[in-house]
């Protein structure tokens, strides 16, 4: 069944893309006859090497680029994309110099600062200064435990303009969450602030953090922002920022690195075990982001990006590389319902923003709570909206394009930490099909195979990715041999990476994701995404949120599904009818729970994602490894020994 068409970008609109002026562009330069994205993408897939070194031309890559585009292109793992070129993130990312404003922090409490081009510069040039005096060279680890705040993004790009690596967290992390990750990776120095804000509460992290700073046994300074105003008073070989700053430095110079030198270091959500670190490089996460920035959003200088995350989330990272194209970038910190759900859109408004990302879940919620941008907010500079985290229900569509604004490209996106960015994403010159991610990346062979290892179209089956490219990761930090990365993506299918999304290629090449795979359900053996499930409950008002899992049960698994309900409201047998009866009549009988039950609470990690295995743990008795990944541990209390699953 072909989806309906939500929004469809005009001739005019489609010819102004810089997706278009690329093509036009790769047609000219690579002697091609390419009119539509599908024979774009295709060119990029047969011809990874030459739209590799396209891209690194048409964004005008600083840096030297060597001769060898990629060796052992076909081997995954092991291609080396570039593995001459050298170049340095920060000056990629500060290649404006001017008055054009560069930052805009808005925060929950009614703070707002802002820096230019110039200025942020400045300041980068006064914190590298001082770094590089406190001994710190490339490869060294500096870690962060930080809100979405201008200092987080200077503390980056200085750490980066002298080749160490940056590694960064959210204040909201616990001791052991934030030990677990920075342990691993020994960093030299260690940023953080005195406080932060949520929800209309102001937040004294001192103690946290000398807890944290005491077991950082390799941290040689301590660099405290002053957030929060609770002004701190330090011990020796702490430093706060301002007066750390060498501002006697105004001239900012830049380390170039390899290539496929490491640039960040992240984590996965770590509640199976102790996360794992993921190494990301250089020039391949510029390369992707550059691509995803320019081509897959058409952000330009004109723009004002925002996307609603932490510092714990890879939407950070990817957020910051818009410095790239010389927009504007937003930062945001705080509850995106303080002190109500119009929050984030009094800001979209009053900043002018244009390019909106945030969850699907505050999508979800936002339509919970009956907000209607659209009745309350101007928003007439807003022409996209970026969603990701979990999956983007069909209904969010209609939500969207009724209550928030018909004439905008609305694109689901879909990647990880696992690659910093996206297999299947958006692209303004391309209709938007309601409940569907509307293309696969350029130069990413993503494809869909079933359990034979074969390509399927229009079934469902593993989201896999059959090519190299170049922001895979390095490998995992401390995996010297390389077999946790070789087993993390490469074991299941021969050189072919796959990517733990059950997913489907539609008739018209958008993507539809129905899940973690791993999450996937098995009642008779018949294979059901959680997202088909959570779309219907969540049809019903009295249902905020769900987490469905598969108990095993009788030589078999049943779907068991967890409802958190509105307030004051019960699960009756009735609504337990009207839950039934929705599934069934919108999916098929064997996507109806066996069993439901209410829930206070439904455990998630600290980026907002539901976890339906820490769950499923909990229900067989198992232990949970990590509960420290997760923002609300003790949610897990509400499915252990329930009688209903006896």
């Amino acid at each position: 069944m072909t989806q309906k068409i939500m929004w469809q970008p005009d001739a005019n609109q489609v010819a102004a893309t810089r997706m278009t002026d690329f093509m036009n562009t790769v047609n000219a330069q690579a002697n091609q006859q390419l009119t539509t994205y599908d024979d774009l993408h295709q060119w990029s897939v047969a011809h990874s090497d030459q739209f590799w070194s396209q891209i690194w031309r048409y964004f005008d890559v600083i840096g030297e680029r060597g001769e060898r585009t990629v060796v052992d292109a076909n081997k995954l793992p092991g291609a080396q994309w570039f593995p001459d070129a050298t170049l340095n993130f920060a000056e990629n990312l500060l290649r404006f110099n001017d008055d054009h404003m560069a930052l805009v922090f808005r925060g929950e409490n009614g703070t707002r600062q802002q820096l230019t081009y110039a200025e942020l510069r400045h300041e980068v040039a006064a914190l590298a200064a001082a770094m590089k005096a406190d001994g710190i060279e490339p490869g060294d680890r500096v870690a962060a435990m930080m809100p979405n705040c201008i200092e987080t993004i200077i503390g980056m790009l200085a750490t980066t303009s002298l080749g160490a690596i940056w590694s960064s967290c959210s204040p909201d992390f616990g001791v052991q969450g934030v030990v677990d990750r920075f342990g691993q990776i020994e960093p030299k120095l260690f940023i953080t602030v005195d406080g932060y804000y949520y929800n209309g509460k102001q937040l004294d992290i001192s103690e946290k953090t000398a807890a944290i700073r005491q077991q950082l046994t390799t941290v040689e300074r301590t660099l405290v922002v002053d957030f929060a105003g609770f002004k701190p008073q330090l011990s020796a070989g702490w430093a706060h920022w301002n007066e750390y700053l060498d501002r006697s430095s105004t001239e900012l110079t830049f380390t170039r690195m390899p290539f496929n030198a490491p640039l960040y270091i992240m984590f996965s959500s770590g509640t199976t075990g102790v996360p794992k670190c993921i190494v990301h490089g250089i020039g391949g996460t510029l390369l992707q982001h550059l691509k995803e920035h320019g081509l897959h959003t058409d952000i330009d200088r004109d723009d004002v990006l925002f996307y609603f995350t932490t510092c714990g989330w890879m939407m950070w990272n990817w957020l910051v590389s818009g410095l790239a194209q010389g927009a504007t970038l937003l930062l945001f910190d705080g509850s995106p319902f303080y002190p109500g759900p119009e929050a984030l859109w009094d800001i979209a408004e009053q900043e002018k923003i244009s390019v909106f990302g945030t969850s699907a879940k505050y999508l979800s919620a936002l339509e919970k709570a009956d907000y209607k941008p659209a009745e309350s907010n101007q928003l007439p500079m807003l022409r996209s909206i970026l969603t990701t985290g979990s999956v983007l229900a069909p209904e969010s569509f209609d939500y969207v394009y009724r209550d928030i604004k018909a004439n905008l490209c609305l694109s689901s996106i879909s990647g990880g930490t696992d690659i910093v960015s996206c297999f299947a994403l958006g692209n303004p010159a391309l209709p938007v099909y309601r409940g569907e991610l509307q293309c696969r990346g350029l130069g990413l062979d993503v494809q869909v195979f079933n359990d034979e290892g074969q390509t399927v179209t229009q079934q469902k089956g593993e989201l896999v990715c059959r090519n190299s490219f170049p922001c895979m990761p390095i490998g995992f930090w401390n995996d010297d041999s390389g077999e946790r990365y070789f087993n993390a993506y490469f074991a299941r299918f021969e050189n072919t990476w796959a990517h733990g999304d059950y997913a489907e290629i539609t008739a018209h090449n958008g993507v539809i994701i129905y899940g973690r795979s791993d999450a996937v359900l098995n009642p008779g053996g018949v294979r059901i995404g959680t997202a088909e499930i959570y779309r219907q409950v969540e049809k019903i008002d009295a249902v905020l949120e769900s987490i469905a899992i598969g108990q095993r049960w009788q030589d078999d698994e049943r779907v068991v599904l967890f409802v958190r309900l509105r307030e004051g409201v019960q699960l009756t047998d009735e609504l337990q009818q009207q839950i039934r009866q929705v599934i069934r009549a919108n999916a098929t009988p064997r996507h109806v729970p066996a069993i439901i039950a209410q829930v206070s609470d439904i455990p998630r990690t600290i980026s907002g994602k539901i976890v339906e295995l820490a769950v499923r743990q909990v229900v067989h008795g198992e232990t949970v490894k990590n509960t420290d990944a997760l923002a609300n541990p003790e949610a897990l209390e509400y499915f252990r020994n329930r009688p209903e699953l006896a």
